[in-house]
C-alpha cells in the first residue's frame, strides 16, 4: 500500500504543482510533529489512496478510479471483521502473531538489505554518472543487472526541468519495484550548476549567497530545492562549506571559483545551514563538501595527479568545527576531500583514512548517515587502481562510491563484488553501508508518504466541516 500510494502520489505531482508544493510545506514541519500526530498519519493512511483520487478529481488526474474508493470502503469492512474476530480469539497463542514491523525509514532499509543479495547490496554503494546528452537507457543495465542504486547527473544540461525529469524518471523505470534510485547532482551556483535552462533559476555563486541573509538564503535555496525536485533530483551535492584561509585567487578548488561562501569559518557554517535547511523545506537532501575542507590548499584534485596535500588542516581547527556544526541541519550526505591532511592521517587521502572517517567523523563526532567520496575518478586518485577505489572508501568507513567517468563503474563494482566474496568482515561492511544508502532513499519515500496521508486527513476535514456547515 505505501509504495503504490507513494508510486501514485509521484504521477500526481508530477501534474499538480500545488500538491508538490504542499509536500515541500509537510516536510519542513515533519521534524516538529508530535509522536500522537505521527501515528494519526499511520492510522490513517490505508484510506490515503481513495482520498487523493476524491481530491485528484477536480484537478484531472486520469489516473485515479472509483475503484479505490471501494477498495478502501473493502479495507474498513475487513478491519471491522478483523476487529470482531480478534474480540473472540482471546486464547489465540501470542508467540505466534508477528511482531509489528519496524515502518520508519531506517527499520525499511534493514529489512530491503536482508532481502538483498551480496551483489545488490554492492550496488547500493555506487554512484554512476548520466552526462548531458547521453540516453538513459546506457545505464539501463548497470542498474537492472548490476544494481546501481544512486545516479549523478552532470554536465550541462540545458533542456530545463521538463528534460532533466524525462531523464530521472526514466531511471527510475529501471529500478527494482520496491526501490527507488538516489538521484544526484551539483547544484552549487555560479559555475557550478549543471541543470539549467526553462524551470532552473541562474543560482548566484556561494560567495554571493553569502551576502544574503540566512532567512533569505534559506527561502532562496527552498525555491532552488523545488526546481530540483520537480527534475526528480533528490539530494544536491552541495553545499561547499570548506573555509578558505590562504589568497582566494590561489585556492583552485573553492576560492578562485566562488564556491565558498566568502566568510569566516562561523558564517559558512550558519549559511550552509540556511542552504541545506532551504533544500530540506522542498524535498530535497544535501552533502556537505568537501570534509574536512578544501580551503588551505593550492591545486585542485580534478586535475593534480601529485595529490594534494593540506599541511594546516587540524582536528581541534575552526574549519572541521565548521563542518561539525552543519551536521547540526541533517544533511543527507557528508563527501569526503580527495586531498591528503599531513597532520591528520599523513598516509591517506581524507576519503581513504579510517583515522578520518571512522575514528573521527563516525565515533568521535557522531555522524551515522552517508558518507560519499569525490569523483574517485578524478585526477587526483590516478595512481589507484580503479577496482581498489571502491574497496578502500569501504574499508574507511565510507558508504557511497561517486564516480565522474563512466568507465571507472564497472571496475569498481567489480573491485567491491570481489573483495566481498572473499572477505565476510569486508561483505559487512558492505551490508552497514547499504543499510545507510537504503535509508536515505527510504526517507524521501516517507516524505511523500506524509504527505498522501495528511493531505488525505485535511481532505476529510474539511468535507466533514463542511457537513456540518449544511
Amino acid at each position: 500500500m505505501l509504495y503504490a500510494a507513494s508510486l501514485m502520489f509521484t504521477q500526481f505531482t508530477n501534474t499538480n504543482p500545488p500538491v508538490l508544493f504542499l509536500c515541500d510545506r509537510i516536510r519542513h514541519h515533519r521534524h516538529v510533529i508530535d509522536n500522537d500526530t505521527m501515528r494519526r498519519v499511520h492510522v490513517h493512511f490505508a484510506r490515503c489512496a481513495a482520498a487523493l483520487c476524491a481530491i485528484a478529481l477536480p484537478l484531472s488526474f486520469a489516473g485515479c478510479s472509483s475503484s479505490a474508493s471501494l477498495n478502501a470502503g473493502s479495507n474498513q469492512s475487513e478491519q471491522s471483521n478483523s476487529q470482531q474476530s480478534d474480540a473472540s480469539h482471546d486464547a489465540l497463542d501470542k508467540s505466534n502473531v508477528p511482531s509489528v514491523m519496524d515502518d520508519s525509514p531506517h527499520g525499511k532499509a534493514v529489512a530491503a538489505v536482508n532481502a538483498m543479495s551480496l551483489a545488490e547490496r554492492v550496488g547500493q554503494l555506487v554512484m554512476a554518472p548520466l552526462y548531458a546528452g547521453s540516453d538513459p537507457s546506457s545505464l539501463q543495465d548497470l542498474i537492472v543487472n548490476q544494481h546501481v542504486g544512486s545516479v549523478l547527473i552532470i554536465g550541462n544540461w540545458n533542456s530545463g526541468t521538463a528534460g532533466v525529469a524525462a531523464a530521472t524518471s526514466a531511471l527510475q523505470s529501471y529500478a527494482p519495484a520496491n526501490n527507488q534510485l538516489l538521484m544526484t547532482t551539483d547544484q552549487e551556483g555560479g559555475l557550478v550548476q549543471h541543470l539549467q535552462g526553462a524551470g532552473f533559476d541562474q543560482m548566484p555563486s556561494a560567495t554571493d549567497q553569502g551576502t544574503m541573509s540566512t532567512d533569505q538564503l534559506r527561502q532562496s535555496a527552498a525555491v532552488w530545492g523545488s526546481q530540483l525536485k520537480s527534475a526528480g533530483i533528490n539530494v544536491d551535492l552541495a553545499p561547499v562549506v570548506g573555509t578558505v584561509t590562504v589568497d582566494r585567487a590561489t585556492n583552485g578548488p573553492v576560492g578562485a571559483l566562488d564556491r565558498d561562501f566568502g566568510l569566516d569559518a562561523a558564517g559558512n557554517a550558519d549559511h550552509a545551514k540556511a542552504f541545506i535547511q532551504g533544500m530540506a523545506d522542498s524535498g530535497v537532501g544535501s552533502a556537505i563538501k568537501h570534509y574536512p575542507g578544501l580551503g588551505s590548499v593550492t591545486g585542485n584534485t580534478d586535475f593534480t595527479a601529485d595529490g594534494i596535500l593540506d599541511t594546516t588542516t587540524t582536528l581541534d581547527g575552526a574549519e572541521i568545527n565548521a563542518f561539525n556544526s552543519v551536521l547540526e541541519a541533517n544533511p543527507s550526505m557528508v563527501m569526503m576531500s580527495l586531498a591528503t591532511y599531513q597532520a591528520i592521517d599523513p598516509n591517506n587521502p581524507a576519503v581513504f583514512s579510517s583515522a578520518l572517517v571512522t575514528d573521527y567523523l563516525r565515533n568521535t563526532v557522531g555522524f551515522q548517515g552517508v558518507i560519499t567520496s569525490d569523483s574517485l575518478s578524478a585526477t587526483a586518485l590516478s595512481g589507484v587502481q580503479p577496482s581498489d577505489l571502491g574497496v578502500r572508501l569501504v574499508d574507511a568507513g565510507g558508504d557511497l562510491a561517486c564516480i565522474g567517468a563512466f568507465d571507472y563503474v564497472q571496475q569498481v563494482l567489480d573491485g567491491l563484488n570481489a573483495k566481498a566474496a572473499a572477505d565476510s568482515e569486508f561483505a559487512d561492511k558492505v551490508t552497514q553501508s547499504a543499510i545507510r544508502v537504503m535509508n536515505t532513499a527510504w526517507d524521501s519515500l516517507l516524505d511523500c508518504e506524509i504527505l498522501i496521508a495528511e493531505h488525505a486527513i485535511e481532505y476529510l476535514q474539511y468535507r466533514n466541516n463542511r457537513k456540518q456547515a449544511t
